[in-house]
């Protein structure tokens, strides 16, 4: 299955994108590697397939839409209690979503096919614009990629807990699994 050349909407209607961090210290077995799920975020792939270095791709995700999906590790399992001061950190002390409430990608350079390919942009964080670069594919009928994010590139220190014996580690996993747009 191939890209029709075109513009694509892009959104959670037809697909996820997830955040995924991990807990390293001392205290890391008290702690959950996190799986968060980007509730509202919208994006426009626009996709020339015979010259994919003329393709784009704009992402815009509202940062006060993290949700906590999963916890893996830990004491004990999260709790609802948890999930939501886990959400409320994310907003008032890692993203500050109340002066920063969007996180946006826009793409400088696209290389490769459906089957492979790398997408290098701008990402804003926190008013920080950094560059990072995804690597994905078409598989199955579906758009898949990641990229690492290391916070404290974006001044973001990461969220720690008993007096810095849990920590969060720096670098971040977000990916993507979208469903393949209708034609346009």
């Amino acid at each position: 299955m191939d890209i029709v050349t075109g513009t694509y909407s892009l959104g959670p209607e037809n697909g996820r994108l997830l955040v995924r961090t991990t807990r390293t210290g001392l205290g890391a077995k008290a702690g959950h590697d996190l799986t968060l799920e980007a509730a509202r975020w919208h994006g426009e792939a626009v996709v020339d397939a015979a010259d994919p270095a003329r393709s784009s791709v704009t992402v815009e995700v509202d940062a006060t839409s993290l949700e906590v999906r999963e916890g893996i590790g830990g004491v004990k399992p999260l709790s609802d209690s948890d999930r939501g001061e886990i959400v409320k950190n994310i907003r008032e002390k890692v993203l500050a979503t109340a002066r920063h409430p969007t996180i946006t990608f826009r793409s400088t350079r696209v290389d490769g096919a459906a089957e492979a390919f790398r997408v290098e942009g701008d990402l804003t964080i926190v008013g920080v614009t950094r560059p990072v670069t995804l690597e994905g594919g078409l598989l199955e009928g579906r758009l898949r990629g990641s990229a690492t994010v290391t916070q404290s590139r974006w001044g973001i220190k990461p969220y720690s807990a008993l007096f810095g014996a849990l920590r969060l580690s720096d670098e971040t996993g977000v990916s993507f699994d979208l469903a393949l747009p209708p034609s346009p």
